[in-house]
């Protein structure tokens, strides 16, 4: 089951895309919006995290930091972030334990991968605090971007 408002984020420290420790802990004190993704390089996946890069600055003004998160390789999130232009950090959840602890973790994904990320949305409060959950079983569909921006402000 996913975490919900109300619930304590689970701390965390994973590699980044540019291959540094990243700790949920790093960010008290300001709003964290976590944007968990399947696969690099897919379809869905890229719209996911443009979206976030083209509103990256409406966050920033919000004192709001951007992470993803997804099983890849932190080289593969290198790659990805420098050919989309991603401004925020991208963190690899390559042992899955972060993906596990927040309820966002596919037992069986599409072609038989298994332990991949779901698509999820999680707002962190300055006080590391969830104030917004949102796990799609559907890969295929996009988090409410709406719903995360009004909460953010």
């Amino acid at each position: 089951m996913s975490l919900q408002p109300g619930q304590k984020a689970p701390e965390f420290i994973l590699v980044s895309s540019s291959l540094k420790s990243v700790s949920l802990a790093d960010f008290k004190g300001r709003k964290v919006v976590l944007h968990f993704f399947p696969l690099a390089f897919t379809g869905v996946c890229t719209t996911q995290l443009c979206a976030m890069r083209d509103n990256f600055g409406y966050y920033d003004g919000l004192n709001a930091t951007i992470l993803g998160i997804s099983v890849d390789s932190p080289f593969t999130l290198a790659k990805f972030k420098e050919e989309n232009n991603y401004q925020f950090d991208l963190l690899s959840d390559f042992n899955k334990q972060v993906s596990a602890a927040f309820g966002a973790l596919y037992d069986e994904f599409v072609l038989g991968l298994k332990g991949v990320s779901k698509r999820a949305a999680f707002v962190i409060d300055e006080n590391q605090e969830i104030i917004y959950a949102e796990v799609l079983e559907d890969a295929g569909q996009l988090p409410d971007f709406a719903a995360i921006a009004e909460i953010v402000k």
